[in-house]
């Protein structure tokens, strides 16, 4: 995406009056400017990107807490002898879906592959290889994951930031450290210092590694309230402090982002509302379905004309889009639903397969999206 710096003020044309055509401006007259038009500050479109970045954790907590109270939330359907609910096959399909779509980019887009050839062909096979001939370190990987995870939750939010930062005109180098902290106090705080820690903690199934690994959940049980207060004793600071540096970069011509203020403000309640009380028993369906939805936007909005091309359907605009978006979505959903069987199953090749694509998918997006390096 172009840098989008507002350009230079460019002097008001001639009106066409004969009188105001005729004396040229004197050499040392400054020319009467006009400022230039300001960028909309939206990244594709007002309605595209409150639908899909700035309003969609809301859209979620509010679809969450409606399904808490929906009467099919208690209806189990059983996959594999083991009960599941209705909503958590959903999310737990869409989640597995908007991990494969990396390749999209990672491997679809030509110019991005190029860059990393290695990176994306011999470590993912050799990663493999490695998970399927170590049950333990499938298992640690498995672990790690969890926990990955919440740290490229918090960056998929912090690159939406900085795009939004660089399509107001601002310097990308300016608060990005700020910002960048700001995202991992916003997803990792409510959950070391809320009601979903344990569930994290468990989800992880550190017995599974050992004796050592096993004694964590109940050491991080009698610490609960020793990192809620020390989470608060970092959290009020920095945040004085971030609005204080915000303020000051201000103060030196550094425009306001409002739609990023806006997704910050509408993440960090969402995000604090539900890992941090979980009031309705929906936190990893709302967290997730909103970061899934938002990344199967953000490879849509970049790559889209790119699955058009693969697929050879150019040059017919609404046909091509109606093709192209059904094979980008049904094809990571297939794969989704796929994934969702593999972890109630004991089939060792597809789990590894599976957690092949976890990893990768966490790896890649550190690198394939940077603002910085305008690869966006």
């Amino acid at each position: 995406m172009p840098n989008s710096r507002v350009e230079a003020p460019l002097p008001i044309p001639n009106s066409g009056d004969p009188k105001a055509q005729s004396p040229a401006p004197e050499a040392d007259a400054p020319a009467e400017t006009a400022p230039s038009k300001p960028s909309s500050g939206y990244l594709v479109s007002p309605l595209f990107d409150c639908l899909n970045f700035l309003y969609m954790p809301l859209i979620a907590l509010v679809i969450g807490i409606a399904i808490s109270h929906a009467p099919f939330v208690k209806t189990k359907i059983y996959v594999d002898g083991r009960p599941l609910l209705p909503h958590m096959i959903f999310i737990l399909i869409l989640t597995a879906a908007h991990l494969v779509l990396v390749f999209v980019r990672s491997h679809g887009n030509g110019k991005v592959f190029r860059r990393h050839p290695w990176r994306f062909t011999l470590v993912p096979l050799v990663l493999g290889l490695a998970l399927y001939n170590s049950l333990w370190l499938s298992m640690f990987v498995s672990v790690v994951a969890i926990w990955w995870d919440l740290y490229h939750s918090s960056m998929q939010t912090f690159g939406l930031a900085r795009l939004y930062e660089r399509k107001a005109g601002n310097d990308v180098e300016v608060g990005r450290s700020l910002d960048k902290w700001l995202n991992i106090l916003l997803y990792a705080g409510p959950i070391l210092g809320g009601a979903t820690l344990l569930n994290h903690i468990r989800l992880s199934k550190f017995e599974r590694l050992g004796p050592f690994f096993a004694a964590i959940p109940a050491k991080v049980e009698t610490l609960e309230s020793t990192l809620t207060y020390g989470l608060l004793a970092v959290a009020i600071p920095f945040l004085i402090y971030y609005v204080y540096s915000y303020w000051r970069f201000a103060q030196q011509g550094h425009r306001v982002s409002y739609p990023k203020v806006f997704l910050l403000i509408v993440t960090g309640v969402t995000s604090i509302y539900t890992w941090g009380f979980n009031s309705f028993g929906q936190a990893f369906f709302i967290m997730n379905l909103f970061h899934a939805w938002q990344y199967f936007a953000i490879v849509w909005w970049v790559e889209g004309g790119n699955v058009k091309r693969i697929l050879r359907v150019e040059g017919r605009p609404y046909l091509a889009t109606a093709i192209a978006l059904t094979f980008f979505v049904a094809l990571p959903l297939g794969y989704g639903t796929l994934v969702t069987v593999i972890h109630l199953t004991t089939n060792n090749a597809l789990f590894c397969l599976a957690m092949v694509v976890t990893i990768m998918h966490f790896w890649y997006d550190g690198f394939i999206w940077s603002v910085r390096k305008k690869h966006v």
